[in-house]
């Protein structure tokens, strides 16, 4: 590495500015089944010497991006981005595992990670009627759906189901159709800078086109990317769940029926952590009559990964520990939950995973929210028509 690299890299995630307090390992959520330091790494970092050898090292895929570090950083610094770095001096030296490069191939190629075809992305609104975008008709909502949400049939439901809830409600939107590419928020994190760099300008120029006065992100990946790593986005974003918890404080939404159920909702990093969104989503689940809504020992802020995020989809860790799904499940179970709420696609897969793997199917479901609101109906008797 020349110097002038490395003043680059020093200056690029301020090494300078941490006091190697250690409140980022000490949070760390993997730390209690992988090696990972973080603390150490951005202490070795500073060291340009070190920074391709730090680069091979199998630990810096152990992160998942959640941001507890940064949340608990008392300098203001974001460790984890110090390990994006250093995927980034990997990825540029084209020696990542298959798994990242064909999903970086594939979001190159067809606009997602997952190795679909572009213009199978919008087949999820088969039998339904969805108002498409056009760049000419002002709408007031437009929705982005995720790649996870597009392709993997187990949470097209999301989509799908939100779609139907929106006429209900009677709310102005359209969604993109196959207009829509990949947000770029696993390109980020897998340490694609190029690509990402493409992907924020040409998205930037799509979403800017539209006379929308907003959009609205299905998933939490999508919505903080937006917010926070598209300068140039001319238009706010909201989560789902923050518009349909607008539509309930104006009366617009009201459920028919109910859920005797003892539910708890886990709180997706992305959406909490990262975008201090945690209100809206437990509004969602105590506007259906009969649950019993209970909180997690770790929730909001101290939320416990599930390991879904920061490229983890693409890369194994090599720990045979339990993962921290699991671990979360069996917090769930401890608090007599019938229901696992959550509102990202990830978290659906991940925690999913986990019930399946302790044998927990016949007594626990993992839900999204907008597939448990999708079984009820909108009461139209309740609503403000206005």
């Amino acid at each position: 590495m020349e110097m002038t690299e490395n003043q680059t890299f020093t200056e690029r995630f301020d090494l300078l500015g941490c006091i190697q307090c250690g409140r980022c390992t000490g949070g760390c959520p993997v730390t209690v089944r992988t090696n990972l330091n973080v603390r150490r790494f951005v202490y070795d970092a500073y060291n340009e010497e070190l920074l391709e050898e730090l680069a091979r090292a199998a630990e810096i895929w152990d992160c998942t991006a959640c941001h507890t570090c940064a949340v608990r950083c008392p300098k203001g610094l974001k460790p984890l981005e110090v390990l994006i770095g250093l995927r980034s001096l990997l990825v540029e030296s084209g020696k990542t595992q298959p798994s990242v490069r064909d999903a970086l191939e594939s979001v190159f190629r067809e606009g997602n990670p997952w190795e679909k075809p572009r213009a199978t992305r919008s087949d999820w609104m088969e039998g339904l009627d969805v108002p498409i975008a056009q760049p000419d008709q002002p709408v007031e909502n437009l929705f982005f759906v995720c790649c996870t949400i597009a392709y993997d049939p187990r949470v097209q439901v999301i989509a799908q189901n939100l779609v139907r809830l929106l006429k209900g409600a009677g709310v102005n939107y359209a969604f993109l159709g196959d207009d829509e590419s990949c947000c770029g928020s696993e390109v980020f994190t897998l340490g694609e800078e190029g690509l990402f760099e493409m992907i924020v300008e040409d998205n930037t120029e799509l979403l800017n086109g539209y006379q929308a006065e907003r959009i609205v992100a299905l998933s939490p990946h999508c919505f903080t990317t937006f917010r926070t790593r598209y300068p140039n986005l001319k238009k706010p974003v909201l989560h789902y769940t923050q518009l349909l918890a607008e539509l309930l404080e104006q009366g617009k939404l009201a459920f028919k029926g109910g859920l005797a159920k003892k539910i708890v909702f886990h709180d997706p990093c992305y959406l909490g952590k990262q975008s201090g969104v945690f209100d809206e989503p437990r509004r969602l689940l105590k506007a259906v009559d009969g649950v019993e809504l209970v909180e997690f020992d770790r929730s909001r802020e101290r939320s416990l990964c599930c390991e879904g995020g920061g490229g983890k989809m693409w890369v194994e860790s090599e720990s045979k520990k339990e993962r921290l799904a699991e671990t979360r499940i069996r917090d769930a179970r401890a608090l007599g939950a019938d229901i696992v709420a959550v509102a990202c696609p990830f978290c659906v897969l991940t925690l999913e995973d986990a019930v399946k793997a302790l044998g927990y199917e016949e007594e626990m479901r993992v839900v999204e929210i907008m597939e448990l609101l999708g079984e009820l109906e909108v009461d139209q008797d309740k609503t403000n028509p206005a």
